[in-house]
């Protein structure tokens, strides 16, 4: 039996191609020491570098195609996994992100919630914890459904440093 293997449409092809352009001009324009962190052969890495330098808008036009045409060369899954991560899609980012909210409704509601926590993670700075669930606690309004500007400010100034902690401690 004769199996014939399609290749992709033209149409398919430069879809790829756009769907290539688009991450590479999403990594043009990542901060230079965020774009530090992220892993991609060094050709690319110099072309983005390229771009950045490059003020004419038809040179930049090329460079981006260029930059299109080597990420054809690099396995991209690697990259868009970094991107997502940055952006906060990854499902290991969406996971820390549920366990901050999960450690930050418990600090406020459970007394002793503040030593587990502290358990977990003894190097963090025990004073402006207690001093920010403190603010949290009290802030809190009687009617749970009204929650009032200030809790609500409250509750975010506790998530960044738990945020902040969590960061330095991973």
């Amino acid at each position: 039996m004769f199996v014939m293997h399609e290749e992709p449409s033209k149409s398919a092809l430069k879809r790829e191609a756009q769907r290539l352009q688009k991450i590479g001009l999403r990594l043009t324009q990542l901060k230079p020491d965020t774009r530090a962190g992220i892993d991609m052969p060094d050709q690319l890495r110099q072309a983005i570098d390229t771009h950045a330098a490059i003020n004419s808008r038809e040179g930049g036009r090329r460079q981006m195609q260029f930059i299109g045409k080597l990420m054809r060369k690099v396995d991209t899954a690697a990259i868009e996994a970094q991107l997502a991560d940055l952006d906060g899609q990854s499902a290991a980012a969406k996971h820390f992100f549920h366990s901050l909210e999960q450690w930050r409704d418990k600090l406020v509601s459970e007394p002793e919630a503040l030593t587990r926590f502290i358990g977990e993670y003894p190097d963090v700075e025990r004073q402006s914890l207690r001093q920010l669930v403190t603010a949290a606690a009290a802030s809190r309004p009687a009617a749970a459904a009204q929650a009032s500007e200030n809790h609500k400010r409250a509750l975010r100034t506790l998530f960044k440093f738990l945020r902040s902690t969590l960061n330095d401690h991973a």
